[in-house]
């Protein structure tokens, strides 16, 4: 048997990524074509599918979960050397990968993300927001953002400085036939837009004043897993939606929104820019690691 070659094994855990051909095709800079032949001399060569593929979508068969999940790693760590050797002599260059938390993270990443651009030509950025927490080095990212809490171990980190909170809001033709909640308890006599987790389970609002904690598993007409469509479904009227306060300050500061509860809301745990501790750390990410250190509190 031959040995597996390097575009092969690269074809098979991009199209896991992005699950279908034609976007690993662009991640990798080939044609589908190319990626398509690819998977498949590897199969042909492993005598086993790695792939179930539909007209819609491609999922990994459980022969193609085990071979990504052992040789994922090692192509990171392969990137990351070739990264710190192209830095070594020259400027940051290359693409750099960051997972980040759909609630808040990627407002405050990017501002640093920005001033890399601006500084580095040579280094392109691809973020991938959700709301699950992956494995950053088994699923191919550089880095990732999550809050100080649910950062995973052996891992580096630096805080990207200024902490969010959360806000309940909902418009003011919604406010002009409902009274506005005075106490989390009130929230039962209101319609609600519920925030779903991506595993599937609804978010109970969480509230705190003076030492009490409270949870909410509030009523509701609409449930969604994006702060984007909720924020929207609340400018419409649909209800009272609990979203991150970086959403929406434009829409209270012009009184599209209305906000309610204030002193009943916690400040949400700090987020950190984590990264593999026992990597070499490649040149694009220690540019952005330095701008975060420079700029971060600003």
């Amino acid at each position: 048997m031959r040995a597996p070659k390097l575009i092969e094994l690269e074809a098979v855990v991009a199209v896991a990524r992005r699950k279908t051909f034609r976007a690993a095709a662009r991640e990798l800079n080939a044609s589908p074509t190319a990626i398509g032949n690819a998977v498949a001399g590897l199969e042909d060569e492993l005598g086993v599918r790695l792939f179930d593929r539909t007209t819609r979508r491609v999922d990994l068969t459980a022969a193609g979960h085990e071979l990504v999940r052992a040789i994922a790693p090692a192509l990171a760590e392969i990137h990351a050397a070739t990264a710190v050797a192209r830095g070594v002599d020259g400027a940051p260059a290359g693409t750099l990968r960051i997972n980040c938390s759909i609630a808040g993270g990627h407002q405050l990443l990017v501002p640093f993300v920005n001033e890399v651009l601006r500084r580095h030509r040579d280094v392109k950025v691809d973020i991938v927001t959700e709301g699950r927490l992956v494995d950053i080095v088994q699923s191919g990212f550089d880095a990732g953002v999550r809050t100080q809490g649910a950062m995973p171990p052996n891992m580096a980190a630096v805080s990207l400085g200024r902490r969010l909170r959360n806000v309940v809001v909902a418009s003011p033709g919604y406010f002009a036939a409902h009274a506005r909640p005075r106490h989390p308890d009130d929230l039962q006599e209101h319609t609600c837009i519920r925030i779903r987790w991506p595993s599937g389970l609804p978010y109970e609002w969480e509230f705190e004043r003076g030492g009490e904690v409270l949870q909410a598993d509030v009523p509701w007409s609409l449930s969604l897993d994006n702060h984007g469509l909720i924020a929207r479904a609340a400018l419409a009227g649909v209800g009272l939606a609990y979203v991150a306060e970086a959403e929406v300050a434009e829409h209270i500061a012009a009184g599209r929104l209305l906000a309610v509860l204030q002193d009943w809301m916690p400040v949400n745990p700090e987020f950190q820019l984590y990264y593999p501790a026992r990597r070499p750390v490649p040149a694009h990410l220690a540019a952005l690691v330095e701008v975060v250190e420079e700029l971060r509190g600003g």
